[in-house]
């Protein structure tokens, strides 16, 4: 069984660690063609007795995306995250109960948001500001 403090702990020696709240760790990847894409990673409670970690990454502003077109790309390209909009903004998102959750269960999603958001931005928002 996971706790937010073995996933946390994980997280935080084995990535790039931009910002530490606790129960919310930002962390940047990196990629060789000089692109990268922060992605969020944190302690989500359930009916206030599961916990759940939460995987994100921020893709574009809302206002500057034809939203049909993005989930249609996410439909057809992503095995993991849903595209959610928070404030402004389009966000990926994918979460995983700890109860049981073994270290591999996590890297995998955590790599396909990162990567998914980061081929999104750079598709539908034509840049690389997150």
């Amino acid at each position: 069984m996971a706790t937010w403090d073995d996933i946390a702990a994980f997280v935080r020696s084995d990535y790039r660690v931009i910002e530490d709240t606790g129960d919310e760790i930002r962390i940047l990847i990196e990629y060789e063609d000089d692109r990268s894409q922060v992605i969020i990673v944190c302690r989500e409670v359930l009916d206030q007795r599961e916990e759940w970690v939460q995987i994100a990454s921020v893709c574009g502003l809302v206002s500057d995306v034809d939203l049909r077109l993005v989930l249609k790309e996410i439909g057809e390209t992503s095995v993991v995250c849903g595209a959610v909009i928070m404030g402004e903004h389009v966000v990926l998102r994918h979460s995983l109960p700890l109860l049981n959750l073994d270290i591999n269960e996590f890297l995998d999603p955590l790599q396909l948001v990162a990567d998914t958001a980061d081929q999104l931005e750079e598709t539908f928002f034509g840049g690389d500001g997150y």
